[in-house]
């Protein structure tokens, strides 16, 4: 090819006015405009052009019948896109410029809260005693009622596929002249930027040094279609909505009045906006304040971070290289978040024992990481929700070894029938041993498990509920894949596991290991207080009866008990149910706790039976008790289960497992205290 060739081009001319050969219509820059605009607006849904739902049914045909079509603007990327195209288009969000109230919102999203009982369990915690302002339960109102029905709004929200919460904390919300006016205008909002109805519930708490509310959204929009919402709308958008509300109720932040915040943040033993601000200006973690402009306000920031460098550096997070040369610790934001943290578990601590009037000293709070390594024995002084977004719950425990605890991520289930006063012991998780890892330890031969026998032998006992003897064994097999997996059992083929001598004893340590659940017992239901006088037999009859006082600490909880030892055993005097010697020895009533226990649940079923069209029979030990499980009751002695007969109605002590029963017939037999529930024809085998 030659150089003239190379330098040869040949024009292929298009449209006028096109960039590329064989374009479409040519499209003037104000059409395109218009165009963009109509993508971006945020008008009237009522007008906006309708997109499919992603939870639109897809047409079996074109043009046939069936497809549905979601109602309002961005529902393809979730309700609220369109604001937040508007807003990327109009220069980022606003609730960080100068002049502008700071909120913040904090945002879940939970799956099937209404089908499981957890709706139902979050709105009692946010209305639990002492969020309100006069220290009273919390109040749940919605958008037209100043009492709103929890419970309706559970059962209109069970079948939903999620479900939404907020808590929306304004910085100056104590200044707000009405918090629950506040939230209507927010949710109002927030409900014309989505482009549907919410149904909401909220609660208002003044717990805390902010005031902050608890939104609750049900999963659905107004057409009863799954409400998806934006995921930038979520961090940002109602941020942006709740900011604009309180700084058009409040005004914007004045310049004295951002400076005394800012100032007031120098001292603090927590992660400030001043060390943000100096974590983005460090470059590789030094800071250079040498050359800062003249402005006033520049030198009043200087002033505020060498302020704040001088506190970091008596804590060791900041080394000064040279005047005005400073290098921050890598330790210092996880550092001062962590002191943050603690810092205010301390003073819900302190709150809680106040509450009832304790006093106690701080180098006694014991603050756990996760579950205690030894069981503690203590009183419930105060519980919440861990994250008030979530479910699992944080207790403070006054122990009788005269520290006080703080425990976190407690399930609630654990946790059900504790309340504030109430003794329990709290300790590391339950690791005993499955059923089924004793049953295929028992039926493997010469190390080898085969489903096929196992099969066998189940048909030929018939003791599997239901009579599904495939499913059960199935079971099983399931149960030997998962620890398969973890390297404890190898399987051979389909019909042949191989087991490990010490089979039982590695599978309870891969469940210990997997379960890093806090392990609760109730050991009393009622105070100290209550137990005195009670006629029951109680935690402390038991404490009594042992003799045993070397756990209990000379000062705290530990010296209460004794005290309340001490009182328990003259009522026991008084009602010679004990007897004291002329050396001061005390002698109990034989069987103390049976007699106590029988004369308790005596006089309880006579009050029960009064409401009742049934009479009550105490049951005897070693009688077989059937009937149909309709509650239970908390006695000192205990909790009872209630069985109920076509003539009679008796109390029976209550197991767990019991529980999912209610309200159907059972069966078991009264053991020393106890009782030996047959469920179903579920005898010795099971899972």
């Amino acid at each position: 090819m030659s150089a003239d060739d190379e330098n040869c081009f040949r024009p292929k001319p298009g449209r006028i006015r096109s960039d590329t050969p064989k374009a479409g219509r040519t499209r003037s820059f104000l059409t395109q405009a218009k165009k963009l605009a109509r993508q971006h607006q945020t008008a009237n849904p009522k007008y906006a052009p309708r997109l499919e739902s992603r939870t639109a049914a897809k047409p079996a045909a074109k043009g046939g019948k069936g497809s549905r079509s979601a109602k309002g603007p961005g529902v393809r990327r979730g309700r609220g896109a369109a604001f937040v195209r508007a807003r990327t288009l109009s220069g980022g969000w606003r609730h960080s410029a100068p002049g502008m109230r700071r909120v913040v919102v904090k945002t879940r999203y939970v799956k099937d809260a209404g089908r499981n009982g957890r709706s139902a369990a979050h709105l009692r915690y946010i209305q639990r005693d002492g969020t309100s302002r006069d220290g009273e339960r919390g109040q749940l109102y919605s958008a037209t009622e100043d009492r709103a029905d929890g419970d309706a709004f559970v059962e209109r929200g069970k079948e939903d596929r999620h479900q939404f919460r907020f808590i929306v904390s304004p910085e100056d919300g104590a200044d707000l002249m009405d918090l629950t006016a506040h939230t209507r205008d927010l949710m109002s909002q927030i409900e014309a930027d989505l482009g549907t109805k919410l149904d909401w519930v909220a609660v208002n708490h003044h717990n805390t040094g902010h005031p902050h509310v608890h939104v609750i959204v049900r999963g659905k929009d107004d057409l009863s279609e799954n409400l998806v919402i934006n995921g930038d709308y979520l961090a940002n958008g109602i941020r942006e909505r709740a900011s604009e509300l309180t700084t058009l109720e409040l005004g914007p932040v004045t310049e004295i009045e951002q400076a005394r915040k800012l100032s007031a943040e120098i001292d603090q033993d927590r992660f400030t906006r001043i060390d943000r601000a100096m974590t983005e200006e460090a470059d590789d973690r030094f800071l250079d304040l040498r050359h800062e402009p003249d402005e006033p306000r520049r030198q009043f920031n200087r002033a505020l971070r060498l302020r704040r460098l001088a506190k970091l550096e008596m804590m060791g997070l900041a080394t000064e290289h040279a005047p005005g040369v400073w290098e921050l610790s890598e330790r210092m934001e996880p550092t001062l978040r962590e002191m943050g943290e603690r810092g205010d578990i301390i003073r819900n601590m302190h709150k809680a024992l106040n509450a009832d009037g304790m006093e106690r000293d701080p180098t006694t709070f014991h603050i756990h990481d996760g579950p205690p390594e030894t069981p503690i024995v203590g009183r419930v002084v105060d519980k919440y929700l861990s994250d008030e977004l979530g479910e699992n719950l944080t207790v403070v425990v006054d122990g009788i070894d005269g520290r006080t605890h703080h425990v976190a991520g407690i399930d609630p289930a654990r946790f059900e029938d504790a309340r504030i006063g109430s003794v329990i012991v709290i300790g590391p998780a339950d690791i005993a041993q499955r059923p089924s890892d004793r049953t295929i330890a028992a039926i493997a031969e010469d190390g080898v498990y085969r489903p096929s026998r196992h099969l066998e032998q189940a048909k030929f006992e018939g003791r599997v509920p239901g009579g599904d003897y495939d499913g059960y064994v199935d079971a099983h097999v399931r149960r030997l894949e998962a620890l398969r997996r973890a390297g404890i059992v190898e399987r051979i083929d389909a019909d042949q596991w191989r087991i490990p001598d010490d089979f039982e004893s590695r599978a309870a340590a891969y469940d210990a290991g997997r379960n890093r659940q806090t392990s609760v017992r109730v050991l009393s239901a009622f105070d100290l207080e209550k137990q005195i006088g009670a006629d029951g037999a109680t935690w402390l009859d038991r404490r009594l009866l042992s003799a045993d006082a070397s756990d209990l600490a000379p000062a705290g909880f530990g010296q209460q008990v004794r005290e309340a030892m001490d009182q328990r055993r003259e009522h026991h005097i008084e009602q010679r149910d004990a007897t004291r010697s002329r050396d001061g020895r005390i002698f109990y009533r034989r069987n103390l706790l049976a007699t106590l226990r029988e004369r308790e649940v005596a006089r309880a079923g006579a009050e029960l039976a009064e409401g009742k069209a049934l009479p009550f029979r105490a049951a005897k030990d070693g009688e077989n008790v059937s009937g149909k499980f309709t509650g239970t009751v908390q006695l000192t002695s205990g909790k009872f289960a209630i069985v109920e007969k076509s003539h009679e109605f008796t109390l029976v002590p209550w197991r767990p497992v019991i529980d999912r029963q209610l309200g159907r017939e059972v069966m078991g037999v009264v053991q020393g205290g106890s009782v030996s529930w047959q469920l179903g024809r579920q005898r010795g085998l099971g899972i």
